[in-house]
């Protein structure tokens, strides 16, 4: 990185022996007309998110899901659905069935549920990830200023490797997604073109 901080920022974290696909939050409230977080063109990530889902099957890793659920009285929601009340979309019993995921998880796939941005915040997604022998995140989904920085920035405090894909994530408008990819790629992750994580995807690891 030039600038006024020379070196201080954008190293690499590399790939460790096993990754898996991380997919966040890939629901119909982002993706379909009327959802309450609709993103104007989703449909780009949908397709990069598939191919690295498909990837990451085909050569026995791991692909792992995360959803946001409330109670019905969203009393599990804490100060995050007062934040964005339109969260209450996701709560048990909600009409449109917003929080369904767009694409499907195949028979044994964690979908690890959450209350908070994060997907590592008050869930078992780390030590699910941790008896799956996985070192390395391949992280897609949505938003990638919301939810995907908040997992990707957590991933490395848990001791992961995050890979956030540019084409695999969306947001409420282009500029977002660059700016928040561009500052996860300086201090907290390694931003990843879609045909690099597919080349790594399809290598597989030693542990697959």
């Amino acid at each position: 990185m030039t600038g006024p901080h020379g070196t201080a920022f954008s190293g690499r974290v590399g790939w460790g022996v096993r990754p898996a696909v991380l997919v966040i939050d890939l629901v119909r409230a982002y993706t379909e007309p009327g959802g309450p977080f609709l993103l104007p063109d989703a449909g780009p990530a949908v397709a990069a998110t598939a191919a690295l889902v498909d990837a990451a099957r085909a050569a026995g890793l791991p692909v792992v899901w995360t959803v946001v659920r409330y109670d019905r009285d969203l009393a599990d929601g804490g100060l995050f659905v007062r934040k964005v009340p339109a969260l209450a979309a996701f709560a048990e019993g909600a009409d449109g069935d917003w929080g369904a995921l767009v694409l499907d998880p195949a028979p044994g796939e964690p979908v690890v549920v959450k209350q908070y941005a994060s997907g590592f915040a008050g869930t078992s997604l780390a030590p699910t990830l941790h008896a799956l022998g996985v070192d390395t995140l391949v992280i897609t989904g949505v938003s990638t200023s919301g939810c995907v920085r908040a997992t990707a920035t957590d991933a490395l405090h848990h001791g992961f490797r995050p890979h956030v894909v540019r084409q695999a994530c969306a947001d409420r408008t282009p500029d977002l997604h660059a700016h928040n990819l561009a500052d996860l790629d300086a201090k907290y992750a390694d931003v990843e073109d879609l045909d690099a994580a597919l080349d790594r995807l399809g290598a597989g690891s030693p542990g697959a």
